[in-house]
């Protein structure tokens, strides 16, 4: 038997960026506007302070775990049977959350391109692309993931064309002034870091060393640093109030961007982000697929995947509106959000409990 191929820390850094970078992407300036107030952009830093927190609890499972995967160690202390039901919340949770950011994309795009196509025939296509990601494993989608961020990784560049029309006075010298519902919004903007906690399913994928895990704060790093650029300059070109009412304020930003040899540029450049949107799904679809076939190890991986794919599918014929799709996110977004924390956390309780019974018997 061959030995499994691991997962480079430089691949690992790429999937972590790619898993968190999503649809929020487009509405993360306004959010931190319209929650925070002035100087919004600020509270990206402690969202990235706790986010790497959560990843150092990840390295921690890592490490006490010695690069076991998930399941060996919860299999390990629970009877298989009881933590089938907490398989399939996880699954479930992964599966929509997937799902709903996929259905968002596709109406966006429609709303901009095809406001005359039934949405639905998009998110077939991005399924069955996905699909196809699916079926070459993690180290094809590494890989895949590799390429479509050297394919997106240029649009950053597109901020220099802002810097001539940027204001620092458009800051103003107050914090956080003219804001509301904080915490709503605060775990609103946390959603924008998510993705990063999928890493602790690469255990069994990667070499056994430091390196490995850096992979994932590295990416996070880059996000954080995408982040606070995009805001930066958003905050710096439009008043405020225009930050406030603008639905998409980084589609209005790729408007402005003008070329005589090519109209509505913002509508290709949207284009490019269905290599962020695709991997991001994958890898919360991946994470329900191989959660699942814990608890059927016997049927064939491309026939779940057809499945979960299909089921996926059909929920998403639910939400009819991008508002609807927006409550989804929003309420999944609280679930992932514990799940991140909360996996880590109980797996650490459960190597401690494993550690010091191993300890007592030996």
């Amino acid at each position: 038997m061959l030995m499994q191929q691991k997962i480079s820390p430089f691949h690992i850094t790429v999937l972590t960026y790619m898993a968190q970078a999503g649809m929020v992407l487009f509405t993360l300036p306004r959010s931190l506007a319209d929650y925070f107030g002035t100087n919004g952009w600020l509270v990206l830093i402690p969202c990235f302070l706790l986010s790497s927190f959560n990843i150092w609890l990840i390295t921690l499972v890592f490490r006490l775990g010695q690069g076991r995967s998930v399941f060996a160690i919860l299999e390990q202390s629970v009877p298989k049977l009881l933590l089938y039901p907490f398989y399939l919340l996880l699954a479930g949770t992964w599966l929509i959350f997937g799902c709903m950011i996929g259905k968002k994309y596709v109406l966006v795009f429609q709303m901009l391109s095809f406001p005359s196509t039934n949405p639905m025939m998009f998110k077939l296509a991005i399924d069955v692309l996905a699909f196809l990601l699916l079926i070459k494993g993690i180290q094809g989608i590494s890989k895949a993931a590799t390429l479509f961020f050297w394919m997106a990784a240029w649009m950053i560049l597109l901020l220099v064309w802002f810097v001539p029309s940027f204001r620092w006075e458009r800051f103003t010298p107050f914090l956080l002034k003219g804001g509301h519902d904080q915490v709503k919004g605060a775990i609103e903007v946390y959603s924008a870091f998510l993705g990063y906690e999928l890493s602790i399913f690469l255990f069994p994928y990667v070499n056994k060393n430091k390196k490995s895990m850096l992979g994932i704060y590295a990416g996070n790093l880059f996000l954080t640093l995408n982040y606070l650029g995009l805001t930066l300059i958003c905050f710096g070109f439009y008043s405020l109030g225009q930050l406030k009412k603008l639905l998409y304020p980084v589609l209005d930003l790729l408007a402005y961007i003008q070329f005589p040899f090519i109209e509505r540029l913002e509508n290709l450049l949207y284009g490019f982000f269905l290599f962020l949107i695709l991997i991001t799904l994958v890898m919360y679809w991946w994470a329900a697929q191989i959660t699942a076939q814990r608890m059927m190890p016997k049927l064939n991986m491309k026939i779940l995947l057809l499945i979960l794919i299909s089921i996926s599918y059909l929920i998403s014929f639910i939400p009819k509106t991008l508002d609807q799709v927006n409550v989804w996110i929003m309420n999944l977004g609280y679930a992932v959000t514990g799940i991140a924390f909360g996996l880590p956390m109980l797996l650490i309780l459960i190597l401690l409990v494993q550690k010091k019974g191993g300890a007592s018997t030996g």
